[in-house]
């Protein structure tokens, strides 16, 4: 079966793995997003990349595509990416830096509408038209499929759901506003709220944490008309079914007009493997592998091959 790199770029941690078209994950590697500069978390990235590869007996020249998930906010296909969680990036060339460094084809896309389309494909949306994926984690996003389409947004950030303000007047958030779904309920605020590590969250944390992500769903449910929402992310399933409760019971109370009536969230289906399963996803789609999420000219970024042209 060919094999595509999938590539998990997030604020805590780097990840890399090879998957083929089945879905099948093999060669599995993660680090510490560390660096002091741009340059160097490049470096430990590509070292991550060798590494992974070494473990799976591949060689990267051999891979049919490298498919990234990385924070944003970015340009369109990750032509450059400036991850709020990231300071050593911004306006990093992750696109074209790959490109040349990988000398394969090439595609980035968000992390959280990375994860959406591994949900889709292989996880807990399996089938549906209409949903968003939900990271909640260092940070917090999103991603969006409705009539079986990946938004994307004029500069491929759409569904980031984590700054919708959810707590007027609250914590600063990294974007510049103040109150939103990131500020109020990612690991690193929970860890500013509490003092201590977010895994280490007392009951009525996590349960504030779920209400929020709560109410912030049954808002997108009834813009968009949505009736089921797949969250993942170190948080929301570390915190586990006092997170779910909580959000199911705020989405039900917020969710009232009767189209979003009903609205469901659920944990992902794939679980810590959904970042590398999405990733490998967006690489995927774009070679024409169905992963139940159509495919355009204008979604999940451009495919840039080593030869510098893209499709």
């Amino acid at each position: 079966m060919p094999d595509a790199l999938a590539i998990d770029i997030g604020g805590t941690k780097l990840a890399v793995a090879i998957v083929d078209d089945e879905g099948t994950m093999r060669g599995r590697r993660t680090t510490a997003t560390a660096g002091v500069d741009a340059a160097g978390l490049f470096t430990t990235l590509t070292a991550l990349v060798d590494a992974a590869c070494r473990d799976a007996q591949v060689a990267v020249g051999s891979l049919e595509v490298c498919g990234v998930g990385c924070g944003g906010p970015m340009r369109a296909g990750g032509e450059t990416v400036s991850p709020l969680n990231i300071p050593q990036w911004r306006d990093f060339p992750l696109l074209d830096r790959l490109t040349t460094h990988l000398r394969i084809p090439v595609v980035v896309d968000n992390d959280a509408k990375a994860l959406a389309l591994g949900e889709c494909w292989r996880g807990a949306a399996r089938g549906e038209r209409d949903f968003i994926a939900m990271v909640v984690s260092t940070g917090v996003g999103g991603g969006i499929v409705t009539d079986g389409r990946l938004l994307d947004g004029a500069f491929g950030n759409a569904g980031h759901i984590g700054h919708l303000v959810v707590v007027p007047g609250g914590r600063p958030c990294a974007c510049g506003s103040a109150g939103c779904l990131e500020a109020e309920a990612s690991g690193l605020s929970i860890e500013a709220i509490t003092g201590g590590r977010a895994s280490d969250a007392p009951l009525g944390m996590r349960m504030r944490t779920g209400r929020l992500v709560g109410e912030a769903l049954g808002s997108v449910a009834h813009l968009l008309d949505l009736r089921l929402a797949v969250v993942a992310g170190s948080v929301a399933l570390g915190f586990g079914e006092p997170f779910f409760v909580e959000a199911q019971a705020a989405l039900d109370r917020t969710a009232r007009l009767p189209y979003a009536r009903g609205a469901r969230v659920v944990p992902a289906g794939l679980g810590a493997d959904g970042p590398l399963i999405g990733a490998a996803a967006v690489g995927w789609r774009c070679m024409g592998v169905d992963v139940g999420v159509r495919n355009t000219s204008t979604e999940s970024g451009r495919l840039a091959r080593p030869d510098g042209s893209g499709r």
